[in-house]
């Protein structure tokens, strides 16, 4: 618990440093239907509660919309770190965002497929496996372009899970 505190304090303290940045997304379209394109992007840090738990940081992009502005195609990549061998995850999910971009807090529920791997992978006849993936989060607004993000994810079939906070960038409106 010790190591989510670390993260969260240290999030917190570069947070004022990233606003520096103003990443200026792409304006949301009220018109439905297909987009792709790097609409934003995040980083989080958590910790991922299998075994003695590791410290878990990552990104994230906001590739577009599939059908509707609502169905985001979001991939990311995962490191775990300490207690035990390094992991690495890639995933690709779909999200189902509650609310449009303009609310201050947005709730999604979303399904993905990972790649994941650890040290000593080309030595494991199972590695690198593939998970199914649930994830269940909040963004909640920031600044005008910034969002805080609380995550769950739910790994490989739910054996393992993950808790996240970061910052992502805001599609805007």
């Amino acid at each position: 618990m010790r190591t989510v505190s670390l993260v969260a304090v240290v999030l917190m303290l570069l947070a004022d440093a990233a606003a520096a940045q103003e990443f200026v997304p792409p304006k949301s379209s009220t018109a439905s239907g297909t987009r792709i394109g790097l609409f934003g992007f995040g980083v989080r840090g958590g910790v991922d509660f299998k075994g003695d738990g590791q410290l878990v940081l990552g990104t994230t992009l906001d590739l577009g919309d599939l059908f509707t502005n609502r169905i985001r195609l979001r991939p990311s990549a995962e490191i775990g770190v300490f207690n035990g061998p390094n992991t690495y995850v890639g995933n690709f999910e779909l999200l189902w965002r509650f609310t449009p971009d303009e609310e201050v807090a947005m709730p999604y529920i979303g399904l993905g497929v990972g790649l994941a791997g650890h040290e000593a992978c080309g030595s494991n006849p199972d590695c690198p496996d593939v998970w199914a993936n649930v994830v269940f989060g909040l963004e909640l607004h920031y600044r005008s372009t910034y969002n805080w993000l609380l995550e769950y994810h739910g790994m490989d079939a739910l054996r393992r899970h993950r808790f996240y906070i970061g910052l992502t960038t805001r599609r805007g409106n």
